[in-house]
């Protein structure tokens, strides 16, 4: 699977080699607030990777039809709706027979 970076997703990619510069060599004073080489890597793996995207997409669209299941049960279970519905029934059965 291939991913594409959003802006985003290249802002973080920039901000991340910010931080890294001078991250492999220079005095131990001049590396403090710098990133490991080896955490700029896992970075940028974890700023790319999209594995789970598509499950919260399904976590989403689930959500959203049981809410709109959840509206039409309230919606049907109104005594207006229960008599249209009653007689569009009763309507359709004697006008077939």
């Amino acid at each position: 699977m291939t991913t594409t970076r959003s802006e985003t997703d290249c802002a973080l990619c920039a901000a991340i080699d910010a931080l890294d510069q001078g991250a492999a060599g220079g005095r131990p004073d001049e590396r403090r607030g710098r990133l490991r080489p080896g955490w700029v890597r896992r970075l940028r793996v974890a700023v790319a990777d999209e594995s789970g995207a598509a499950t919260a997409e399904y976590a989403v669209i689930l959500l959203a039809a049981v809410g709109f299941a959840g509206l039409l049960l309230v919606i049907l279970r109104g005594d207006e709706v229960k008599s249209m519905l009653t007689d569009l029934v009763h309507r359709a059965l004697t006008t077939a027979g």
